[in-house]
């Protein structure tokens, strides 16, 4: 039983451990998407349905929240019926813990699905390319957009 146990506590620190890591499969390309938000000046993207200001939130991404949408995904707000999101949205949330920016999480559509990517604060990337954590809880979504549905 003792050993049983403590083989299932070592498991267990090994999962929290894994998880505190990150999945960064993609660190360039993630650098790239970052790069590219930034020239664009994201924060000055329309902001996502429901998310004309920073509000509350219960979800990992921070405490408070601010949701942009870039030119793509602002035209295909504009229209109705979609069963996904087009070829080139941007969506990203800027989180805050006790009102200071603690991490920057994009998703972009590409040919093949969406990439995923999540910042800290500093900027350096935690999550990239198609991180299971980030699939698993988007896949409840619309398009797995969770923040908001589709038109």
């Amino acid at each position: 039983m003792k050993r049983t146990l403590g083989t299932l506590l070592l498991l267990l620190g090994s999962t929290v451990l894994a998880a505190a890591c990150g999945d960064d499969q993609d660190p360039e390309g993630a650098d790239d998407l970052l790069s590219r938000m930034q020239a664009e000046s994201y924060q000055s993207w329309a902001r996502a349905p429901g998310y004309a200001e920073r509000r509350t939130s219960s979800a990992p991404h921070g405490d408070e929240v601010e949701i942009f949408v870039n030119d793509v995904a602002e035209q295909a707000l504009a229209g109705s019926g979609l069963e996904a999101w087009p070829v080139g949205t941007i969506i990203a949330k800027d989180g805050y813990e006790d009102g200071e920016l603690s991490l920057i999480a994009a998703m972009e559509k590409r040919e093949d699905g969406w990439y995923w990517a999540e910042w800290d604060g500093a900027g350096d990337s935690i999550y990239s390319g198609k991180p299971a954590i980030c699939i698993d809880c988007h896949a409840t979504g619309d398009d797995y957009v969770r923040a908001f549905g589709l038109p």
